[in-house]
């Protein structure tokens, strides 16, 4: 499987051993973070703001995260309706209509988010920069320890192309259909899609 070289330290861990909010307290910011995007956008949210909406500090905001781009970044990982890390179902097919069937509560609203969050990330790199390494890189290497258990269960030959591109065809699932059809993809239309395009592709259907 394809891995991206990169030397990071583990976001994650680094803000942990300088956090002293209780789960709770991250998770109310978290999604007040995501409730001031769908608001304001990317270019509209101020920490300013964020620091009124839940009754926080900016020097208590930049402490814990560096500055915008990263708490942005960070609140969408933890707000997310699943993580890959934690799907483990004993199957690739389970683990990737696990993924589907949590997906499910994604609404218009968080989609509309993600396309403005993707706009956005053009015009700001350091956006981009924080997407990458606190919320897509983290669930690559997530993906990559999931196929990797299909892999050592023999369900998927080490040696299958398609391993290098699964990312690549989960995020068509997602962002596809509405291009094409101009529709949202329903549980349904995702669990065919793994049936019909994933598993073949990478052998295991």
């Amino acid at each position: 499987m394809r891995t991206m070289d990169r030397e990071t330290e583990d976001p994650d861990a680094g803000r942990a051993r300088r956090s002293r909010l209780t789960p709770e307290r991250e998770r109310e910011l978290y999604e007040a973070v995501v409730e001031l995007l769908g608001e304001a956008g990317y270019d509209g949210l101020t920490m300013d703001a964020v620091a009124a909406r839940t009754r926080s500090s900016k020097a208590t905001l930049y402490r814990q995260w560096k500055g915008k781009p990263q708490l942005v970044a960070t609140a969408l990982r933890h707000t997310k309706p699943v993580l890959l890390e934690g799907v483990d179902t004993g199957s690739l097919r389970g683990d990737l209509r696990e993924i589907a069937r949590c997906s499910e509560t994604v609404h218009e609203r968080d989609a509309a988010l993600m396309r403005g969050l993707a706009q956005a990330s053009h015009d700001h790199p350091d956006l981009h920069e924080a997407l990458r390494e606190l919320l897509i890189y983290p669930e690559i290497d997530a993906l990559n320890t999931l196929l990797g258990r299909a892999v050592d269960r023999g369900e998927v030959a080490p040696d299958r192309p398609a391993l290098n591109y699964v990312v690549h065809m989960m995020c068509g699932a997602f962002i596809s259909r509405s291009l094409v059809e101009g529709k949202q993809p329903d549980q349904t239309y995702l669990l065919e899609y793994i049936d019909a395009v994933i598993l073949p592709a990478l052998g295991a259907a």
